[in-house]
């Protein structure tokens, strides 16, 4: 594409504000930055505003300003901000260092931050000394990374770009007569833009109705309760010394909650034998942690371990299987279509890398193994268990407690909405359809033949990899008495570490390889319009995210290793699987009991541990609901692809609905908003929350490249015109009728930063 021209007669500068400034509004603007020199004339000026109470970078998730305990869960060689040479983009590639490769360039000096070191306390700057491939950095050595990123992208944005920042809360956007946009600011500013691109990032939500009826409970009885929130904004100095708490959820969030409560509250861990195990010294602050879920175990430990075999490879649900699916399908559904041969691909990873890395482990070759599994029907992965006998399963395919409520069609508004949470019957992913008896027969037969093969070819019970078992360590499972209980889930963390960390058992990194793989060319899949409406919303917006997370997105080993060790301790107690949490207003109290042992607890404090869902029409934030409430943007309505002789159902999935092409926002006519863009978690585009992976083609750097083009093309298609015209709009002067004289970003240094984070 040419770059466009534009008269020589003087026009005010075009302008463009984002709403949020956190690692995916940065991400945009290094992409801007990297497509100027085709979309944009070069000199020509441009305004871009960012607004965003924390500081661009890090944003609020990932400002400097929180616990120093709290880390990321991804290793610091597998973070990166920029586009490398395998990125599948339009604009052109840019690279940059990896987290890992940016702390080493500020070890030797490359790198040189604004501001003193003296600005840096002994902890952080001793963890940037040390920080290495394989370590997890802390939360504040990610917001120095993303904030240095950010003004390098502001750096490389040519001359005739300025960018500001504006350190306050967006409270409106509203159209004005020719068309532009004006954004009310909490601090009184007011930004008269061009554009307007949303990139909120992760927002809250208003309660669900259960979480009201706890809050509620709790407010009448005055007991503490925290609904799904984000941990490093939970305020949990309520939680006395000594008193239980429920803590609902085993993932993520319950981890950082259970450091916070422990370590945060001065106890600390050391290993008084070298080699030997953890043990936690209490500071007498710590409440009992009585945590439980769904599965009753922590989310798998992260893969330290490297690839000793043949390097993995797709084998049957390739880019070339989902493209022929979409084109030959007239409607799709993930748990019919999809998941079994991501299952199957996920064994294949598997057992790939434990044949033909570590022959000493099994009793056959990879090419006798390989021969033998790859003509068994993948949906008889899914049923498939160690102890021989296949999961039982009926017609049909997923349980009836895990379809979504779904309406037929009688108008674009004839819908109920979904409870995205529901549970896939004892497993926590839904069960093979089964079409009838003989087709049942046939399934059952090839896992009883794959379970026969697990069982002769691997003989250490420890790595045959069952997915049943996988999703359900504990389903069935009865214990008499509690402190059983408590040394089964020890020994599954125990097991699980082993598995994840130790050379011999790397079989896991190729489980963890497959099912990334799978989720990358499932990336390519997602904006398909044959979606069944059932399956966006009750699998691909629903099980299938926390199960992607319970197996690939779990906390660093160490964690797990101090969860054994405050077991241990007697400080948290572990519930058990199929958690149920009542309340008992007899005695004021919460309670709860698991599946796995009779006895019932109570507290006077629950928290249910989880992010709160990305739920557009219940958000927490005014601006995202005020589109809905307009009629500015709509909430994607999920529907069945048309089939002739069948009842359309409908479902609405959360999301906002965007555009695909360009990510601008759908009116409730269904036309896109000439003026609003959107990105984030709460739109219907591909999202990926963690951090992008160096050389994965990362779907984010896609996204940012696509969106950033699409703003440029339209802000030259605005200031083409308008100079055309000459239509008068706001000059540089008054671009934001603004009372305060926000500063040029290259103005501000990293020493003002620390500063504030302080």
């Amino acid at each position: 594409m040419s770059v466009p021209t534009f008269s020589s007669q003087p026009a005010p500068a075009p302008s463009l504000v984002v709403l949020g400034a956190g690692p995916r509004a940065v991400g945009v603007l290094e992409r801007l930055a990297a497509n100027a020199a085709e979309l944009w004339p070069a000199g020509t000026p441009l305004i871009v505003h960012l607004v965003d109470p924390h500081p661009a970078g890090p944003g609020r998730i990932w400002r400097y300003d929180q616990s120093p305990l709290l880390k990321l869960n991804s290793m610091a060689a597998d973070v990166t901000m920029f586009t490398d040479e395998t990125s599948v983009i339009e604009g052109p590639i840019r690279p940059g260092p990896s987290l890992v490769e940016w702390a080493e360039r500020v070890r030797t000096g490359a790198i040189v931050l604004p501001g003193e070191e003296g600005d840096m306390d002994n902890a952080l700057r001793e963890e940037l000394s040390g920080l290495g491939p394989a370590s997890f950095p802390t939360r504040r050595v990610q917001s120095l990374y993303l904030r240095w990123f950010y003004t390098e992208a502001v750096r490389v944005l040519g001359p005739g770009v300025r960018v500001i920042e504006h350190r306050a809360l967006a409270l409106s956007v509203r159209e004005t007569a020719d068309g532009s946009r004006r954004v009310h600011l909490d601090n009184g500013e007011v930004l008269d833009a061009d554009l307007v691109l949303y990139s909120l990032g992760h927002t809250g939500v208003k309660p669900e109705p259960e979480h009201a009826r706890l809050h509620g409970f709790a407010t009448t009885h005055g007991l503490f309760y925290l609904p799904p929130a984000f941990t490093a904004d939970a305020d949990t100095r309520a939680l006395r010394p000594g008193e239980n708490v429920l803590v609902r959820g085993f993932g993520l969030a319950a981890v950082d909650l259970i450091v916070l409560l422990t370590e945060g509250r001065g106890g600390r861990f050391e290993r008084p034998l070298p080699g030997g195990p953890l043990r936690y010294v209490p500071s007498g602050r710590e409440p009992r942690i009585l945590v439980g879920s769904r599965r009753g175990v922590p989310y798998h430990s992260k893969i330290g371990s490297a690839l000793a075999g043949e390097a993995p490879s797709p084998r049957f649900f390739t880019a070339e299987v989902a493209a022929r699916l979409e084109a030959e399908r007239d409607s799709l559904d993930f748990a019919d279509d999809v998941w079994p041969l991501i299952a199957k691909e996920m064994l294949w990873g598997y057992y790939r890398e434990l044949f033909t890395g570590h022959p000493e482990r099994v009793n056959a070759t990879w090419g006798t193994f390989s021969r033998a599994f790859e003509p068994i029907d993948p949906r008889a992965v899914l049923i498939a268990t160690a102890a021989g006998e296949p999961v039982t399963v009926g017609p049909g395919t997923t349980p009836a407690d895990s379809a979504p409520s779904v309406t037929a069609r009688s108008d674009t508004t004839s819908t109920t909405r979904p409870d995205a949470s529901v549970s896939a019957g004892s497993q926590g992913y839904p069960l093979p359809r089964i079409r009838d008896d003989r087709d049942r027969a046939a399934v059952e037969a090839d896992a009883r033949a794959l379970s026969a093969l697990i069982e002769a070819s691997v003989p250490d019970p420890l790595d045959r990899l069952f997915l049943p078992e996988l999703d359900r360590p504990l389903a069935g499972t009865q214990f008499d008495r509690v402190e059983d209980l408590q040394r089964a889930v020890r020994s599954y963390i125990e097991d699980d570490l082993r598995l994840r960390t130790r050379p011999e058992h790397s079989a896991t990194l190729g489980l963890f390889l497959s099912i990334l793989g799978s989720m990358f060319t499932f990336a390519e899949l997602v904006a398909s319009p044959k979606w069944t409406a059932r399956s966006r919303v009750a699998d691909i917006n629903g099980w299938w995210q926390g199960y992607f997370s319970f197996i690939a997105s779990g906390p660093p080993a160490h964690r797990l290793e101090e969860l054994l060790a405050l077991s241990a301790a007697g400080i948290v107690d572990f519930l058990g699987g199929d958690i149920r949490v009542d309340i008992n207003e007899k005695t004021g109290e919460f309670r709860a009991r698991g599946a796995n042992h009779d006895r019932t607890v109570s507290a006077r404090a629950l928290v249910d541990a989880r992010l709160p869902d990305a739920n557009i029409a219940r958000s927490d934030s005014a601006l995202l609901r005020s589109l809905i409430d307009t009629g500015d943007g709509v909430e994607e309505i999920a529907r069945d692809p048309h089939t002739s002789g069948r009842t359309e159902l409908t479902a609405p999935t959360g999301k906002l609905t965007v555009r695909p092409e360009d990510r601008r926002v759908v009116h409730i006519g269904g036309d896109p908003a000439p003026r609003s863009f959107a990105i984030g978690p709460y739109t219907n585009s591909p999202f990926v929350g963690a951090f992008s992976r160096p050389r994965t083609n990362a779907v984010s750097f896609r996204e940012n490249d696509r969106v950033a083009r699409a703003l440029l093309i339209r802000l030259a298609e605005i200031t083409e015109h308008r100079v055309a015209s000459d239509t008068a709009v706001p000059t540089p002067s008054d671009v934001s009728n603004s009372r305060a004289s926000a500063p040029d970003v290259r103005d501000r240094t990293a020493q003002e930063f620390l500063a504030e984070a302080r």
